[in-house]
C-alpha cells in the first residue's frame, strides 16, 4: 500500500529520532569490546572501531535481502552529529552548473516520484585482505557487501528541476560527516553526468522498507546501482554540477586503480589511474562455512553472486582446485542489480579435507578470475571464492 507524503515523512523523521540514535550508540561501544554481535546491531565483525567499520559474516547471506542491522558499516569519519540531520537543520543543496539552484527539505523530496530498486552495495576494498603482498587499508575479507531494497527519488528528477547547463559533465556529492582534524580532506566524490542521469541512480531515504538508519546515511544517501559504494555518499547534503571531476584526495588520489596491471613493490602507479566505478563479477560460498565439518552425505552448497551493470549468467563449483567445474543452479529472485542466490548438491567421495571453489560469469562474458591483479590500494578483489571443509565418515 502506498504511503501519503505525510505518512512517509513521519516514517523518515521517526527513523531520525531519539530511538534510532540510542539503538546505534551501543554499536561502537560494544565493538570496542569486540562483541558487536551481542547487541541489536547484529552479528558484525569489527575491523576498525573508530570510526566503526564492520563487515557481515558471510553465513548471513542466505537471505535475498541483507537486514539493516546485519548490513556492513563503512565510513571514513563516522556519522555526523545527530543535530545536523534533524528536520529543522537538514537540507539538500543543489547547485553549480544549474539554471536554478535548489535547497530541498524532506518534505520537498516527497514531491518527487517515489522509486524502489534492489541493489548490491559493496565496499571497493572488499577482499583487500586477500591481496598478496598485503596492501594498507581496512583489511576487509568477504563480508563488506550486502543486498538491500532502496527507496527514494531519481537523481535525474532532482537535477531536471534544477536545470543543467550545457557544459555540465560531472555531479559531485558531499555529506554532513566531518573529519576530527580540519586538515584532513572532506570525503567528496563525483560521478559522470551519464551515470547521474541514469534512471536507476537514486537518492535513497529508505532501506529495506524502513527509514535509512543513521549508520547507513540517514536521512539521505546516493545509490549508484552496479557501481562500488565509494560513489554512494552517505548523509548527503550537497550536490554540485560541474564540468570536471571532483578535486581533492578522495577523487584524485584515493579510490583509483591502474588501467594496466603493475608488479607489486615496483613503486609505479601504472600507466594511468582511473576512478573505481563498476563492480566486477563475483561469487561467494555462504554455506557450508570455512573450516566447517560435513557428513558423508549429500551436502547443499549455497551462495550468492553478482556483477556490475550486467546480470550473472552462470556460477560454477570446483572440488579439484579448478581442474574441472560443475554448474550450480539459481534459486529465488532475479533482479537486475541484486545478487543471485545459487545452490549445488554435492556428494562427497570420501572423508578428509576438501577445498570448494566458486566462480561466476556475467552476461557480458566476464569470468571471475583465479586471483585479482594486484593494485596498490587493494580494490576490486574478485578471485575465486574458497571454502575448506572436513568430510567426516
Amino acid at each position: 500500500m502506498s504511503l501519503s507524503r505525510r505518512a512517509w515523512l513521519g516514517k523518515v523523521l521517526q527513523g531520525l529520532g531519539l530511538s534510532a540514535l540510542v539503538s546505534h550508540r551501543p554499536v561502537a561501544a560494544r565493538a570496542a569490546g569486540n562483541d558487536p554481535s551481542s547487541n541489536e546491531s547484529g552479528p558484525l565483525i569489527a575491523r576498525v572501531t573508530r570510526p566503526y567499520d564492520a563487515e557481515t559474516p558471510v553465513r548471513e547471506f542466505t537471505s535475498f535481502l541483507t537486514p539493516n542491522h546485519r548490513f556492513f558499516v563503512r565510513s571514513h569519519f563516522g556519522p555526523p552529529a545527530p543535530e545536523l540531520i534533524t528536520e529543522a537543520n537538514w537540507k539538500l543543496r543543489v547547485g553549480g552548473l544549474t539554471d536554478q539552484p535548489l535547497e530541498l527539505t524532506l518534505k520537498d523530496l516527497a514531491q518527487f516520484e517515489r522509486v524502489t530498486i534492489t541493489a548490491v552495495v559493496q565496499c571497493s576494498g572488499n577482499g583487500r585482505a586477500f591481496h598478496r603482498p598485503k596492501v594498507p587499508g581496512v583489511q576487509w575479507e568477504r563480508g563488506a557487501v550486502g543486498n538491500a531494497q532502496w527507496t527514494g527519488v531519481r537523481l535525474r528528477d532532482v537535477l531536471a528541476k534544477a536545470g543543467l547547463r550545457r557544459n555540465a559533465k560531472h555531479v559531485q556529492f558531499k555529506g554532513a560527516d566531518r573529519p576530527v582534524v580540519s586538515s584532513v580532506p572532506l570525503f567528496v566524490r563525483s560521478i559522470p553526468l551519464e551515470k547521474a542521469l541514469h534512471p536507476d541512480t537514486m537518492l535513497a531515504y529508505e532501506m529495506n522498507g524502513r527509514p535509512l538508519p543513521l549508520l547507513h546515511g540517514a536521512p539521505l544517501r546516493v545509490i549508484t546501482p552496479g557501481w562500488m559504494a565509494d560513489s554512494c555518499i552517505k548523509w548527503l547534503t550537497d550536490i554540485t554540477v560541474q564540468a570536471e571531476e571532483a578535486k581533492g584526495y578522495y577523487m584524485q588520489t584515493a579510490y583509483r586503480v591502474p588501467v594496466t596491471a603493475i608488479q607489486p613493490n615496483s613503486g609505479l602507479p601504472g600507466t594511468s589511474m582511473v576512478p573505481v566505478e563498476a563492480m566486477v563479477v563475483k561469487s561467494l560460498i555462504v554455506s557450508p562455512v570455512n573450516d566447517g565439518q560435513v557428513g558423508l552425505v549429500p551436502v547443499t552448497i549455497q551462495g550468492v553472486a553478482w556483477s556490475g551493470e550486467a546480470s550473472v549468467a552462470t556460477v560454477e563449483l570446483s572440488f579439484d582446485e579448478g581442474k574441472t567445474w560443475e554448474p550450480a543452479r539459481f534459486v529465488g529472485e532475479d533482479e537486475r542489480y541484486a545478487w543471485r542466490r545459487w545452490q549445488y548438491v554435492w556428494k562427497p567421495k570420501g572423508p578428509g579435507s576438501v577445498a570448494i571453489l566458486s566462480r561466476a560469469t556475467d552476461a557480458e562474458g566476464q569470468v571471475q578470475p583465479q586471483s585479482t591483479p594486484w593494485n596498490p590500494s587493494g580494490f576490486l578483489w574478485n578471485g575465486w571464492d574458497r571454502v575448506t571443509v572436513t568430510v567426516q565418515a
